[in-house]
């Protein structure tokens, strides 16, 4: 049978559950402009029914109010992330695109390439009419030092931003770290809570999305959320929660621990590509045994940023950095001789045959006794990583066979020197990644293919003319190597002897070019220029075919003019010498309008996900201001049922029977 006073606590439940609703109206209320906060209600249901033996059956014994709860749906939240990754990435791409478009501007204000080229083609026009005036000719000379020019400072500004996107990437590594320990330690807050009071750590869970929501824009995410079993009494509700991070499908922070990642800058014999910059960052799980920077690749697992799943700022940073269009070298093990440590590789890929597109390190250090050297690079023959000191090219014209010969560092590779096996499984080779898109070192590899075909069918012209004297002709195009040397000093590239190192042959013959060789593999977008004899006397300029041919002879000149748009001279890219911007400019213009389209796809998407989380979690203050009115209605109503039982009890207890 029921108390007596069941219906007073009936009431009382009815004003406790009122009560509970009002403080969480106001909580919402009031952090209706808190960024990440999740509108939040208290869950109720009816009490257990009291058993009473009567004909009506069973007594209702009020309300319990069990939790006070976030609104939030994980499959917005899991959207949301997804599209805040893509944004983050488009973005970098976009901001990184927009400055390399201005790089490479070329209108009224800004002198691009288009306008230096015609600028030297008009005094090689002149020249072409006064072939044997030396005023003219250093004036060419000095147009020519112009276009030289250019590259360099191209070269320059593409490498200081691939300096600020590797400290970008610095910067993101940095922020992912700081990330990480807050939501460890929200994990940890929110588990002491949850398991002690049974109550949820609303706020603190909102702090922790908020985190994952910032992380999202930084890298891709996955998110997990596991209950915490207790294995002697499965069905027992120990409160606790797993919570786990991943991010490029490693796992970052799994529950009260996290990991560190870890920025390794790059040595200089790490290289990928000749135009990297030393100090590019490798980034690296950090381990909990002692770490440091001399074993992180045995004590730290290399965090995969080349995923294509990596999303984020990360991505369309490492993109923009390393990004080669996919023209990374590639190909597989044909020899191995032990001894020597050295490998062939055999490659098929057209621009790895072509030398005017080498983009592997090939030198420009000098060593701490003056030498010159190369510095080589890194090197993955299957599974193992190698460094490598130097490579000789091969090509056999006959049979269209191109293979490099790469000669390890013993030293650098330590106890890891290659074996035989290696020839016989043919196992793949690959420098670098496949990364494709067009990013940075990219475009620097298309100006070097430019230079280097430029100079030589330049400088190839030159040698089929002679001077005054009757010598043979003189390089215009060179390169000054890092430690002060002229290629081939004295000599000439494209001429005769056993100095001579041709990127091309007959067609015919066995090519064969080792990078330390004086060839134009040595010449870069950022060393190119005019040779210094030259530049002091222009008669060295060679005008004609034959000595004693007379003044007005300007057929070595008209050669000149004609390489400017005769694709049978130079080619690059199906196009003609001109054709330089027009060809870098499609690229830069269509990554650029691509990355902004996106990035504008994205925003608007966001906007609609967002709209759509905050229609589940947001605080609507209409909506609130109804709830108010509601919860008041209810909070008087079970304020009044128990003045109405106070009286009740007042006349039974205190008046009847009196």
């Amino acid at each position: 049978m029921s108390s007596t006073f069941l219906g007073l606590n009936t009431a009382y439940s009815g004003l406790q559950a009122a009560q509970a609703s009002l403080n969480t109206t106001a909580n919402n209320i009031s952090n209706i402009e808190t960024e990440g906060y999740s509108r939040q209600e208290v869950s109720t249901q009816a009490a257990n029914a009291i058993r009473s033996f009567t004909t009506y059956g069973c007594v209702g014994a009020g309300v319990e109010t069990l939790a006070i709860e976030r609104v939030r749906d994980i499959f917005y939240d899991e959207k949301y992330w997804a599209n805040q990754s893509k944004l983050g990435e488009y973005e970098s791409k976009e901001y990184y695109m927009k400055t390399i478009e201005e790089y490479f501007t070329d209108n009224k204000t800004v002198k691009g390439f288009n306008t230096i080229f015609n600028e030297y083609y008009n005094t090689i026009s002149e020249l072409a009419k006064n072939p044997a005036d030396n005023t003219v000719r250093q004036q060419s000379i000095g147009y020519a030092q112009n276009l030289t020019t250019y590259f360099n400072d191209m070269y320059t500004n593409l490498q200081k931003l691939q300096r600020d996107v590797n400290s970008e990437v610095k910067v993101n590594v940095d922020r992912i770290n700081a990330i990480a320990e807050e939501v460890s330690a929200l994990n940890k807050q929110i588990n002491v809570i949850e398991m002690n009071s049974g109550a949820h750590a609303n706020e603190l869970r909102d702090q922790r999305d908020k985190l994952i929501d910032e992380l999202s824009e930084i890298c891709g995410v996955d998110v997990e959320e596991r209950k915490v079993i207790d294995s002697n009494d499965p069905d027992r509700v120990t409160g606790g929660t797993r919570y786990i991070v991943k991010i490029c499908g490693q796992t970052l922070v799994d529950d009260s621990t996290y990991k560190t990642l870890q920025y390794v800058p790059r040595e200089n014999y790490e290289r990928v590509y000749d135009s990297d910059i030393d100090g590019l960052y490798d980034i690296y799980f950090r381990g909990q045994a002692d770490w440091t920077t001399e074993d992180y690749r045995t004590k730290g697992d290399m965090l995969n940023v080349y995923s294509p799943t990596t999303g984020g700022k990360l991505q369309g940073l490492i993109q923009m950095r390393d990004g080669c269009n996919g023209e990374n070298f590639k190909g597989t093990v044909s020899a191995v001789d032990v001894g020597l440590q050295q490998v062939t590789v055999k490659v098929k890929a057209d621009y790895l045959m072509d030398l005017t597109k080498c983009n592997l390190p090939s030198g420009g250090e000098v060593d701490q006794n003056g030498n010159y050297y190369t510095t080589g690079g890194t090197i993955n023959i299957g599974s193992q990583r190698y460094y490598y000191s130097a490579w000789t090219y091969t090509m056999d014209e006959n049979t269209g066979d191109c293979s490099y010969t790469f000669q390890l560092n013993q030293g650098l590779n330590g106890k890891h020197q290659v074996q035989q096996s290696a020839a016989t499984k043919e196992q793949n080779v690959e420098i670098g990644t496949n990364l494709i898109y067009q990013g940075i070192p990219y475009y620097m590899s298309q100006m070097n293919e430019w230079v280097r075909s430029y100079s030589q069918a330049y400088n190839e012209i030159l040698h089929a003319g002679v001077l005054d004297n009757g010598d043979e002709g003189r390089d215009l195009f060179t390169a000054y190597l890092a430690n002060g040397d002229r290629l081939n000093e004295g000599e000439t590239l494209g001429g005769t002897g056993d100095t001579k190192v041709a990127l091309k042959g007959d067609g015919t013959s066995t090519i064969v070019v080792g990078s330390t060789d004086n060839s134009y593999v040595l010449m870069n977008a950022g060393n190119i220029s005019i040779a210094d004899e030259l530049t002091k006397d222009p008669s060295l300029f060679a005008t004609r075919r034959k000595q004693y041919s007379g003044d007005e002879d300007n057929t070595l000149v008209e050669d000149i003019i004609d390489l400017k748009t005769n694709q049978n001279r130079m080619s690059y890219r199906s196009c003609s010498a001109d054709q330089f911007l027009v060809c870098v400019m499609s690229d830069v213009s269509l990554n650029t309008q691509r990355a902004k389209n996106f990035t504008q796809n994205y925003e608007v998407l966001g906007t609609g996900i967002q709209n759509q989380r905050l229609s589940v979690s947001g605080v609507d203050s209409e909506e609130e201001a109804i709830n108010l009115n509601k919860f008041q209605q209810q909070y008087n109503l079970a304020s009044k049922m128990i003045q109405t039982l106070s009286e009740v009890y007042d006349r039974l207890i205190l008046q009847t029977g009196v």
